[in-house]
């Protein structure tokens, strides 16, 4: 294990999770992530050099409509399922003095 965590950075790991670690979930924790940063380190040793970036492994592409409305305004009908409206809202009880 090339990578060795140390006990201040879980400390600081675990004040920013807001997590209260007893000792052996802290030796756990650490083993975890050198056994992590170990990984990364093996995935950095590949030749990417001919691999164009991508942030998706299938190709993605968004699909644009036209924004047309269908439905048009129907401001009286919702108005009509309330108690109380003037000719344009709804009346509601003053709620803020």
């Amino acid at each position: 294990m090339a990578n060795v965590i140390d006990d201040a950075a879980i400390e600081y790991l675990g004040v920013l999770a807001k997590l209260a670690l007893s000792q052996e979930e802290k030796e756990a924790a650490k083993a975890d992530m050198g056994r992590m940063l170990d990984y990364i380190d093996k995935l950095n040793e590949l030749d990417t050099s001919g691999v164009q970036p991508m942030s998706h492994v299938f190709p993605v592409k968004n699909v644009f409509r036209e924004d047309v409305v269908e439905n048009g305004d129907g401001r009286e009908a919702l108005l009509a399922n309330g108690p109380e409206c003037t000719g344009e809202a709804f009346v509601v009880p003053k709620t803020i003095g």
